[in-house]
């Protein structure tokens, strides 16, 4: 297969994984690094991408774009314009699918098999059945046609001196050393994956009596602040309430923590990226699959609820509520008390 020129990676939802198809695009850029990449993605990710050092250009689509007509032919008009001579599907969904053909580009690599979901194995023409444990190799896999064989698993999620300032600002003004303090953040975008706040806040107060460290608690939009609230009022002054920010600030924050401790959601994949480890609280994901990506990272999972009624609004969380704050921290434990002996350092991806 001739080597790509211009690529088009198709992710468009939703920040998580956004987040995982990141390593996809360094492999990219670390094959072809004269090639033109462009991402076409929906929504909040796309701040991830923005000024991204492996990537040329953010096709920015409207959400639900696919719904309208004239949506969906100013997209094809765009993505034509760029003349792509090869797209990868990360996502594999009918949507996705539907985005690459429309790019024009003669190879659309995808999947095959089961994870080929929806009307994707009929609009993809170079599918690839990956068999992987995790959603990162996943993506990974999908780009085997192209040469690329187990390639090193990077991020390189850029920091702008905005969102570093903003970071260390706000651990100056909170009295927090870099390196030796963690994060929390309670929200999910299911409420099955949520933990109950308050064993948030157990845990925190346990881990500041513990190892000295306070917690500082992230959150977006009013429902998280309320929850994140819940956190700090169960921890007995054992953690602060975050201010509001945006991805990137988000990411600055996480990438000076210790530690990070939250459920399947994108802050948590977020950490993962900026080198934080993390402990991911699972109960309708399989932690295998789309757990915290990395051997020093922790995984947690008692029950696994693949029912289908998890992901409506108010659907029970009975799998998160077996997680017991023992067994969280005993976990947190200790990675702390490699952490903290060994000085994390604050720079750097996971893998």
């Amino acid at each position: 297969m001739p080597a790509p020129q211009r690529i088009l990676i198709v992710r468009l939802t939703a920040i998580g994984d956004v987040i995982h198809g990141l390593p996809s695009l360094c492999a990219l850029r670390n094959a072809f690094p004269d090639a033109h990449i462009s991402w076409v993605v929906e929504g909040a990710g796309a701040q991830l991408l923005e000024g991204h050092p492996a990537l040329d250009e953010v096709i920015r689509a409207p959400r639900r774009w696919y719904r309208s007509w004239g949506e969906t032919r100013r997209l094809r008009k765009t993505l034509r314009q760029r003349r792509f001579d090869t797209a990868v599907d990360l996502q594999c969904l009918t949507k996705s699918a539907l985005a690459a053909w429309l790019s024009g580009a003669p190879r659309r690599l995808g999947v095959a098999g089961r994870n080929g979901r929806e009307f994707s194995r009929a609009l993809n023409n170079v599918r690839t059945l990956v068999r992987a444990r995790h959603v990162i190799d996943q993506y990974l896999g999908i780009l085997t046609p192209l040469g690329i064989n187990n390639p090193k698993v990077e991020f390189r999620l850029p920091e702008s001196a905005a969102d570093a300032a903003f970071a260390d600002r706000l651990l100056a003004e909170g009295g927090l050393e870099s390196g030796r303090f963690l994060v929390m953040n309670p929200g999910a975008g299911w409420t099955s994956k949520q933990w109950p706040p308050e064993r948030y806040g157990e845990l925190a107060a346990r881990l500041r009596r513990s190892h000295g460290v306070p917690t500082v608690v992230a959150w977006a939009g009013d429902q998280e602040r309320r929850l994140a609230q819940t956190i700090v009022d169960a921890s007995g002054a054992a953690a602060r309430l975050a201010p509001d920010t945006s991805l990137t600030q988000l990411a600055a924050l996480e990438r000076r923590a210790t530690l990070f401790v939250g459920s399947d959601t994108g802050p948590m994949h977020l950490a993962v990226a900026v080198g934080t480890p993390a402990v991911s609280l699972h109960g309708p994901s399989r932690a295998s699959w789309c757990g915290a990506y990395g051997e020093h990272n922790q995984r947690i999972q008692v029950e696994l609820d693949e029912g289908p009624q998890r992901k409506r609004p108010g659907a029970d969380d009975y799998a998160m509520r077996a997680i017991s704050v023992d067994l969280v921290a005993e976990r947190c434990d200790a990675m702390l008390a490699r952490l903290l002996s060994a000085g994390r350092s604050t720079t750097g991806d996971a893998a």
